[in-house]
């Protein structure tokens, strides 16, 4: 594998941050240790640009002309998991507002979807809705096959759907433990590998998984939580080496730490 150069940004980033994390108190900055990864530089947080196919490339969101613009026909298509409220909601109609297909996913919150899918198409964009469990491979697949259907390619993933089950470690049941792991962990391996293969023919895409600082330094009553998000940060710097020569970027984003490495165009917390 070519050398690779590492980039870190450290800023607050609330919009994309998890509910779990309000707990939690400041957390020491967390930098990636230097060596075979290569240097490490700092610059300012990277943005959604979605007209743009810079979206979270490595070398920061630039400003569009209009003509740039103009020559654009086709708007990329993001997938969104957990979408109908929180985080999802607010990543959903940022794409939106930046020109973005979306396909809002969702797993009970019906009216609360279609709602958010509503509020694209009036900024003038497209949206749908689909219900489903990322945790189950049948529901990931339909799911990808629906944006498939409707606009013939998937450019962006969001993996944002997650759930918290918490309590003590000794009073934790195994269904508990079982239930964060397959929907926030499982969960962004179906819908990653599931994305990856549409974006693999093409040799483009974008795949940004939330994580969540416990997954860094951990937190009390929440050992099935801090590991799934643990994991989510483990699996994105992997598959990003895997898919990097593929012009695939992966990105993990925790409130407050946001570390990125770059790694032959692949991106990663």
């Amino acid at each position: 594998m070519a050398a690779a150069s590492g980039v870190v940004s450290l800023k607050p980033v609330s919009i994309f941050g998890d509910s779990s994390d309000r707990k939690f108190l400041p957390a020491q900055q967390w930098s990636p240790i230097s060596g075979p990864m290569g240097s490490i530089q700092t610059r300012s947080g990277l943005g959604l640009q979605c007209r743009s196919w810079r979206l979270f490339a490595s070398s920061g969101v630039r400003a569009q002309s209009s003509s740039e613009a103009a020559q654009e026909v086709e708007a990329p298509v993001a997938v969104v998991t957990g979408a109908s409220r929180g985080i999802g909601k607010a990543v959903a109609l940022t794409l939106g507002k930046a020109g973005c297909k979306v396909l809002v996913n969702y797993a009970r919150s019906s009216n609360e979807a279609e709602e958010v899918a509503k509020e694209i198409e009036s900024y003038g964009g497209q949206a749908i809705t689909f219900g489903g469990d990322v945790s189950k491979e049948t529901d990931v697949e339909a799911m990808l096959k629906t944006a498939l259907d409707a606009w013939g390619t998937v450019d962006i993933l969001v993996n944002n759907a997650g759930i918290t089950r918490d309590t003590l470690l000794m009073r934790m049941k195994k269904s508990q433990w079982q239930e964060v792991i397959d929907l926030n962990l499982t969960g962004v391996f179906l819908c990653t590998q599931a994305a990856a293969k549409i974006m693999m023919n093409k040799r483009k895409g974008k795949i940004i998984n939330i994580a969540s600082v416990v997954g860094l330094v951990g937190n009390v009553g929440q050992a099935n939580y801090s590991a799934a998000k643990a994991g989510v940060i483990g699996l994105t710097k992997t598959v990003a080496r895997e898919y990097a020569r593929r012009n695939i970027n992966l990105m993990a984003w925790a409130i407050v730490v946001l570390q990125v490495f770059t790694i032959d165009g692949g991106m990663v917390m």
